[in-house]
């Protein structure tokens, strides 16, 4: 009888210690309360958002993104972490993004005044010296969050996560209760974890296309005509990226999303070798983004060519923005700023576009600095009558529409464009 009780006894503790984790367990192990019961997936998205102190970004008809910026001062899993997102589909919770260590983020954003060459040169002299420890820092936190993570639920397993092979990373993981932790952290580069469904998780984050014909209606109603001529692309994702020169990743995610391919610019950047505080080269998004876009049953299309009336009415008009690729003059980026909350008031469209005539010679008032840097956003609508062209760069809401004049389009055009489509 001593050595029956004595079995099960040794039996309640084989059980006892094999149990899963709580919820609360995970979310003493992530160090904030992530989880209020067992599924994230079956919780209000605002809800979530509010225990994970996230701001709404980006509002659309057919999704939500949340986010916030730290500077390494709030920690998760033990570790401080520069970018924690959150991503909602129809309504549908889909994915928790956090990015701990990434060159962009850790060095800082490049100077304001390019043109000014002894603010650059020290730029890059403390860029050089804070890189010095990058490698350190990346090693401390990637043993800190994994050894979290394998004393709570295990060793993880070695995993793929992409739409494709060329779009894809190496990623550790370990599974909780139809949750996947994703942690991808490649040699010296970054570290940045995902929580998505299992399921998600085990098609290795591959997506469904959506067919050709219900795309172009879904996009078509997305082209909106105002009363004073305006055409407008609508619906549009905003990403703000942040403290840093993201331009490029920003505005290739935005897009993407607006397809309904989702993408983390953080990830782009990464593909394009964007530089420490800013800095991508465009060949090589083009390249790495390009199986993604044909996974999605998507084309994509380079435009090299000067930008014109005629040819962003022809995308427009089909509820296609498109990639520019622009000289960025300071002068100019905040004199459209100042002029978005002008246009906002104006009721006849004669008077305001005799006013925009002092404009039409941009080579007067402005100047193209020796390091000035390029930049890129989206072209999402036309004037006709105006001549004006709308833009919408991934600063954040007061950046989603601004007016320049076909003149100054011209003057800081790099003609380049990319346009996404069937």
């Amino acid at each position: 009888m001593r050595a029956l009780s004595a079995l099960l006894i040794l039996l309640c503790v084989v059980a006892t210690g094999s149990a899963e984790p709580t919820f609360r367990e995970l979310n003493e192990t992530f160090g904030h309360p992530v989880w209020m019961d067992d599924s994230l997936w079956d919780d209000p998205h605002a809800e979530v958002a509010a225990r994970l102190e996230l701001n709404l970004e980006s509002q659309t008809t057919t999704e939500r993104s949340y986010r916030s910026y730290r500077q390494g001062d709030r920690k998760l899993l033990g570790a401080g972490y520069y970018s924690l997102a959150m991503y909602a589909v129809t309504n549908r919770l889909t994915q928790i993004s956090i990015m701990f260590l990434n060159k962009g983020d850790y060095t800082g954003m490049t100077p304001a005044a390019a043109s000014d060459a002894e603010a650059w040169r020290e730029w890059q002299r403390q860029r050089d010296k804070k890189l010095r420890g990058y490698s350190s820092a990346w090693r401390k936190t990637r043993d800190e969050i994994e050894s979290r993570l394998d004393k709570l639920l295990g060793a993880s397993q070695r995993d793929r996560f992409g739409a494709t092979a060329a779009a894809s990373e190496t990623v550790r993981r370990w599974d909780w209760n139809g949750h996947a932790i994703l942690l991808a952290a490649p040699q010296s580069e970054y570290i940045h974890v995902r929580i998505v469904p299992s399921a998600v998780a085990d098609a290795g984050g591959r997506i469904e296309k959506i067919r050709d014909k219900e795309l172009r209606e879904q996009l078509a109603k997305r082209v909106q005509r105002r009363p004073n001529g305006d055409v407008i692309v609508t619906d549009i994702p905003m990403v703000n990226q942040g403290p840093k020169g993201y331009c490029v990743p920003a505005t290739w995610e935005r897009y993407l999303r607006y397809l309904g391919i989702p993408v983390d610019m953080y990830w782009l950047a990464v593909i394009a070798e964007t530089g420490p505080g800013g800095g991508t080269y465009l060949q090589n998004i083009v390249d790495g983004a390009r199986g993604l876009v044909n996974q999605g049953g998507r084309r994509l299309n380079r435009i090299s060519a000067s930008v014109s009336l005629d040819r962003v009415r022809e995308y427009v008009d089909k509820g296609l923005p498109l990639m520019w690729t622009t000289h960025l003059v300071g002068e100019l980026n905040y004199e459209l700023t100042r002029r978005a909350h002008d246009r906002l008031e104006v009721t006849n469209m004669e008077t305001w576009k005799k006013k925009l005539e002092g404009h039409r010679r941009p080579r007067k008032l402005y100047r193209l600095e020796k390091h000035r840097p390029a930049h890129q956003c989206l072209i999402i609508g036309y004037n006709v009558n105006t001549r004006e062209l709308a833009t919408s760069d991934s600063w954040g809401p007061d950046f989603a529409e601004r007016w320049l004049t076909l003149e100054e389009a011209d003057f800081i055009d790099l003609n380049e464009c990319y346009v996404i489509m069937w």
